[in-house]
């Protein structure tokens, strides 16, 4: 894998699914981004050494570890990168860490090179944005309740069952049922 050059703006994809990161790449190299991808922490961490990006794109759930981690990382290494957060698990929860941890924005998947792009584009919150209130459903109270533990948990969900006093399997096909998709 050769570095980044200088012309052209810096992308790194943090995706732990092959096929989506493969075609997110070859779609941001189609709008003249120099694009590297890695799929874990570990992997981040080794390009951190030697490269510097402008942007990331960075999954939520990475196998069995956090893309909050990676989030943090990227901060830290330049607080000036532009983040997007991308989630098939999107909740209140996790956007909130991430965007603490210094994500510019946290899109739910199915997500597209121009939804990313126009993220990119928004690194300022808009204050004018309506505030509605909404009717909260019991499911999505729970929904909610289920995502603040497993971001408590790391998204480990053995854990994260335990913590909330049902089966492993349960919760595993409560989050299939309710992904975002």
């Amino acid at each position: 894998m050769t570095a980044p050059t200088e012309r052209l703006p810096h992308l790194v994809i943090v995706e732990d699914d092959p096929a989506f990161g493969r075609t997110l790449r070859r779609s941001f190299e189609r709008r003249d981004y120099e694009v590297l991808l890695c799929t874990s922490p570990g992997e981040l961490a080794e390009l951190l050494k030697t490269t510097q990006f402008q942007y990331a794109v960075v999954d939520l759930k990475l196998g069995t570890e956090s893309g909050l981690t990676c989030v943090q990382m990227l901060h830290e290494a330049d607080p000036d990168i532009c983040i997007v957060v991308l989630t098939g698990f999107a909740s209140i929860a996790t956007a909130v860490e991430a965007i603490k941890l210094g994500a510019a924005h946290y899109l739910a998947k199915p997500a597209n090179t121009d939804d990313i792009e126009e993220a990119f584009g928004k690194r300022e919150g808009n204050a004018h944005v309506p505030v509605e209130g909404r009717k909260t459903s019991i499911k999505t109270v729970e929904w909610e309740y289920i995502h603040t533990t497993l971001a408590e948990c790391n998204f480990n969900i053995s854990e994260a069952a335990r913590r909330l006093g049902m089966h492993r399997r349960t919760l595993a096909r409560k989050l299939e049922k309710q992904q975002v998709k």
